[in-house]
């Protein structure tokens, strides 16, 4: 929990204090008795997940021994910070198997002004290396990323640097907002850019996330992926809710229960938010 990190426009080293990391050991028995229960994925949660540090251990230690666990298919973590993006976790991504190949890395602006007003400690370059690195590492990952519109003193090059950094790595997911000032933050006190500027730029922005995620999700089409069911959807009769190993939402229908199985989907269509498939492995229905 907490942040060290002081970006300009963030709230939370003032609301939760300084980073703080939960003991190792405690950790793998949370997880233990998750896996116990029946959870078949574990997500690893903080302000900036990928700062943890207990007794020289690091996230990367923790998604080791996470990939040991039999009973456990999937492992993830949210939300990191560029700055701590090390090479052991780096490496993490080619040595196991169950993290998924899905890593959301806040970026915030394609400007390596608005990044250096925002306080965010790395540029375009050092961001860069990092994608190019993990790609390396698991030709498979995919990248989801958060951005900041109409950051104080963002002129027309610096958003347009943040359209072309999308366009660039080609997020499948991304969450962009108009910047909003918080209370007690160095940016509560800036001139906010124009208010219809900003909902232009906005647009335009979202516009071409959209039509990369589109992109995206018609080269799913006819193609087979895993997906873990997590619930029988309880107004859709024999229809299961389950996620790709892309966070995908997957809806399938089938007439036994498949709640925390895995299986292969052969994706048929989709709609802006979710993916509808046709599940392959019937014969290997466990009996609800």
């Amino acid at each position: 929990e907490g942040c060290d990190k002081f970006c300009k426009f963030c709230v939370v080293p003032y609301t939760r204090g300084p980073e703080y990391s939960r003991n190792f050991e405690e950790i793998l028995i949370e997880a233990d008795d998750l896996i116990k229960n029946g959870s078949r994925e574990i997500t690893l949660l903080g302000q900036n997940v990928n700062a943890y540090q207990n007794i020289n251990k690091r996230l990367s230690d923790i998604i080791y021994a996470l990939e040991e666990r039999k009973d456990l298919k999937r492992i993830r973590y949210y939300t990191s910070h560029p700055k701590d993006m090390t090479e052991d976790l780096i490496n993490a991504h080619k040595d196991c198997k169950k993290l998924m190949p899905l890593l959301h890395l806040p970026v915030q602006s394609g400007s390596d002004t608005i990044l250096k007003e925002m306080n965010r400690k790395h540029n375009i370059k050092e961001y860069l290396e990092i994608i190019n690195a993990l790609k390396e590492k698991n030709s498979k990952i995919e990248f989801a990323s958060d951005f900041i519109i109409a950051y104080p003193g963002e002129n027309n090059d610096d958003f347009n640097k943040s359209c072309e950094l999308m366009k660039k790595i080609k997020f499948i997911n991304s969450y962009s907002f108009i910047f909003s000032p918080r209370p007690g933050t160095p940016a509560g006190e800036m001139k906010k850019v124009d208010t219809k500027l900003a909902k232009q730029r906005l647009v335009t922005f979202q516009k071409i996330a959209e039509k990369i995620k589109l992109d995206y999700k018609k080269k799913l089409l006819n193609q087979t992926v895993e997906v873990l069911f997590e619930n029988k959807m309880t107004k859709e009769k024999n229809k299961y809710f389950g996620r790709d190993k892309y966070q995908n939402p997957v809806i399938v229908y089938s007439k036994k229960n498949i709640v925390g199985q895995e299986k292969r989907v052969f994706i048929k269509k989709f709609s802006q938010h979710t993916i509808y498939g046709e599940l392959i492995d019937t014969n290997n229905f466990l009996a609800a």
